[in-house]
């Protein structure tokens, strides 16, 4: 068996909380804002450490032994990252700063070179703004149509069928959404905001049943730290994700793309790593990925994100996945008994479609608010548009608060809050 094989644990969140040090720091926080970052256990912090401290050198360059060792550990990353998504090959995998990043490489160098005036691009109006600018900005600057698929009063996308869902037959039909014009659709597979699992892979079968040569992007970076992804199963052309939601340490992402596409792609930075040769008269480039990895890397960030994946692996994606749900359902449960018409709670009512986020407006009091208060009792939320300005105008909100819950969170977390949304209550009572 593979050392990352994952185990059959349970998932404990009170022993977890043991492997992560800002608890010891912070002893009464209740953090429920891993939507925006997650925290980070001991094991990838020592293993940031073990690099600048023991072996602390560029990659790809030095013939001496900290450097090698250095490439190695960053290499090794690639590997891992590569089967945690079940890509075909490590060089598939492509390192940048985060997965806005990813997305920006793609609609600047595939994006721009195959789009042209009258051509369309699909984007969802649940996408995150890192998924839905790039293609915005790309359709101005070559005459594009944008098209953005809404939501239904289920804050599902629209182009889903409620009753196929709940019989487990996810047929959708994208007639007159996808053309023989359209050649760039992005998906988010998790909503930030709603914690909407898009039926991406069937999504994408019916956007390639129309047009086999559309280009598909899925915006994973709130999938991937909560599920099992299967880039192959997906069926999708790039999906990027970042390492800090992930357990891992800011500054590092991850662009899965098909290598076919890599190999046609024009570079999106020059310099360092992706050069092959230089002359006065021409340069030639390196071939995937370190054509797309110009300059010296997060390198203590990569080695990091590796161990933070194989932490992953210890619980298991499964069980994560699972625990998540069942938090969030406790949280929508106790939401809804103690503030009943009070509270407008977004997202599915179905749990089976919906991840740990559960973002909510309390009547009369605005995020803001909320979230400042709670944070005088050590409760972290998350408070505004969330990065999705159209999602929230299509919701008829200006702002919500946002609850994201992980494998540290447990129904104590849960009465925290509720506790901490009563004290909030009170205090706007006294007004």
């Amino acid at each position: 068996m593979s050392s990352l094989d994952q185990k059959n644990i349970m998932l404990d969140p009170q022993k977890l909380k043991n492997d992560f040090p800002i608890f010891k720091s912070h002893r009464t926080l209740t953090y429920l804002d891993s939507g925006a970052t997650s925290l980070k256990p001991k094991a990838v912090i020592d293993k940031i450490t073990e690099y600048y401290e023991t072996y602390s050198a560029n990659i790809h360059r030095g013939i001496y032994k900290i450097s090698e060792l250095a490439s190695q550990e960053y290499e090794d990353t690639r590997i891992v990252v590569s089967t945690f998504i079940h890509s075909n090959r490590p060089e598939e995998v492509i390192f940048t700063r985060n997965a806005t990043e990813g997305i920006n490489l793609v609609a600047s160098t595939i994006g721009s070179d195959t789009v042209s005036a009258g051509d369309e691009i699909v984007t969802t109006v649940m996408e995150h703004h890192a998924n839905f600018v790039p293609w915005q900005q790309l359709a101005f600057a070559t005459g594009a149509d944008l098209k953005v698929i809404d939501i239904n009063n289920n804050y599902e996308l629209a182009i889903t069928n409620d009753e196929l869902q709940k019989a487990q037959n996810k047929s959708i039909d994208l007639k007159g959404v996808v053309t023989d014009r359209t050649k760039i659709f992005a998906v988010t597979l998790v909503s930030n905001v709603l914690g909407t699992i898009n039926p991406v892979k069937e999504i994408i079968a019916a956007a390639k049943k129309i047009n086999p040569h559309i280009i598909t992007v899925v915006d994973a970076a709130q999938a991937v730290p909560h599920m099992q992804i299967d880039v192959q199963d997906l069926g999708c052309d790039f999906l990027v994700f970042s390492s800090h939601k992930m357990l891992g340490p800011t500054g590092v992402g991850v662009l899965w793309g098909r290598y076919g596409l890599f190999k046609k792609m024009s570079p999106y930075q020059y310099g360092g790593d992706m050069i092959r040769s230089v002359s006065i008269s021409e340069t030639t480039f390196a071939e995937a990925p370190h054509k797309f990895e110009a300059g010296t890397p997060h390198i203590a960030g990569v080695i990091g994100l590796k161990e933070a994946i194989k932490y992953l692996y210890h619980i298991g994606l499964k069980h994560i996945h699972a625990h998540e749900k069942d938090v969030a359902s406790y949280a929508i449960s106790r939401l809804n008994k103690e503030f009943g018409e009070n509270i407008k709670i977004f997202g599915p009512s179905a749990i089976e479609y919906r991840s740990g986020i559960v973002s909510f407006q309390l009547e009369g009091i605005h995020p803001h608010d909320i979230a400042q208060i709670l944070d005088e009792h050590d409760i972290a939320v998350r408070a505004g548009h969330h990065c999705a300005m159209p999602l929230h105008t299509a919701l008829g909100v200006p702002a919500t608060t946002r609850a994201s819950f992980y494998i540290y969170n447990d129904e104590e977390d849960v009465e925290r809050l509720i506790e901490g949304l009563k004290k909030v209550r009170n205090v706007f009572r006294g007004r």
